[in-house]
């Protein structure tokens, strides 16, 4: 066995194809040579992947970002990032590379990135998977906030749900419905594109906080939520007790200092058997009971 290890360890490191491990912070804890060069890596270096992502990108060094804003680059990447047990896509690096990038991730956290040079296709090839992976990008993406939406929420729930068959699945995990306090009165009073600045600002105000296994998205007006896979309900509270009152004193318009908002939330526990559709609604049916509370608060169903 240790010869077999020692072998392995021998190929990953001569090996061309680029190879990545990630702890759950989303820390780079491994990475082969070839990665290290490719995305301009010190050996003894174990940096964030987003900050990596913004080192390099004022750089000018490793993965190329098309964007006009890298901040909003950063929190749509980071709302599909290791939400899924397997992932797969295109990208390209400064040298003029394209890499075949696969994401695989187990239950505690821990991705394993496997990157394939494919910069010998042919360009029309290329053109038609980038174009497959744009459209694919896109339907799961909420086009004002950057984070994903719907379809890839219920998508990420009907995953965890699906979790709930294995022998071993221990605890399987929570979901939270969030929602602005009076966000009607906020458009009324200062206009809609105000009220898009205050969604985009929890968007981004809440990304930061959640895991990198959780999954945060937007569902539909001022409503989103919240997956927590492997979580507990305490666990969960503690979370989501957290965004609720960074939120409550975020001051998040610079030309209207006095300006604040808040959120409230409900969070169930999933149960065996349970349908997507009956966990979103003990979930909803919390965050009823805490508007009718007062909102700006928590509320857990049984």
């Amino acid at each position: 066995m240790n010869q077999i290890s020692e072998r392995l360890a021998e190929l990953q490191e001569d090996s061309a194809v680029l190879i990545a491990l990630y702890d759950q912070e989303d820390r780079l804890r491994y990475a082969n040579p070839a990665f290290r060069s490719t995305y301009a890596i010190e050996p003894d270096e174990t940096p964030l992947w987003s900050e990596l992502m913004r080192r390099n990108t004022r750089a000018g060094k490793g993965t190329i970002i098309r964007t006009a804003d890298f901040e909003v680059w950063l929190v749509s990447a980071q709302s599909r990032r290791g939400k899924l047990p397997f992932r797969a896509f295109e990208t390209d690096v400064v040298d003029g590379r394209w890499f075949w990038m696969t994401e695989t991730v187990q239950k505690d956290g821990w991705m394993l990135c496997i990157a394939s040079d494919i910069t010998h296709l042919k360009q029309s090839e290329r053109d038609v998977r980038q174009d497959r992976d744009f459209a694919l990008r896109a339907s799961q993406t909420d086009e004002l906030t950057s984070i994903s939406n719907r379809r890839f929420m219920m998508a990420a729930l009907e995953s965890l749900i699906a979790r709930q068959g294995s022998a071993n699945a221990g605890v399987v995990g929570c979901i939270c419905i969030m929602d602005l306090d009076f966000f009607k009165r906020i458009n009324d009073i200062y206009g809609h594109q105000f009220g898009d600045d205050v969604l985009i600002d929890f968007s981004r105000r809440v990304q930061p906080v959640i895991r990198r296994r959780d999954s945060f998205g937007r569902i539909g007006g001022e409503e989103f939520m919240l997956i927590l896979p492997d979580t507990t309900l305490a666990q969960a509270e503690l979370i989501v007790d957290r965004i609720i009152g960074m939120v409550r004193g975020a001051r998040p318009i610079p030309t209207v200092p006095s300006f604040s908002y808040t959120c409230s939330a409900g969070l169930a526990e999933l149960r065996p058997g349970e349908t997507a559709r009956e966990v979103y609604a003990r979930a909803d049916e919390a965050l009823y009971h805490a508007k009718q509370s007062g909102r700006d608060r928590l509320k857990i169903v049984a």
